[in-house]
């Protein structure tokens, strides 16, 4: 799955520069993942490193993205393969 935060987000900027798909963008109003980027650091980390850094625990799954480990490592390729 791709990664959501929610609402709870009190914009630290914390998750952004830590993001190597470059997925993590400043939205209206908190920040936001861009689920066609986000890998869940799949091909980088062994776990995500906005999860990892996130002071107060607001990134989960997406539950409107679900994919695979298999999924998350295609799309990694994908956005490499093409110089993203």
């Amino acid at each position: 799955m791709a990664l959501l935060i929610t609402e709870a987000c009190t914009n630290c900027d914390m998750c952004e520069p830590e993001c190597p798909n470059q997925a993590i963008y400043m939205g209206d109003k908190v920040y936001e993942i861009m689920p066609d980027r986000c890998t869940e650091c799949v091909g980088f980390y062994e776990e995500p490193t906005c999860v990892r850094v996130c002071p107060i625990n607001c990134i989960i799954t997406d539950p409107a993205h679900p994919e695979s480990e298999l999924e998350l490592l295609n799309k990694f390729i994908s956005l490499y393969e093409k110089g993203d």
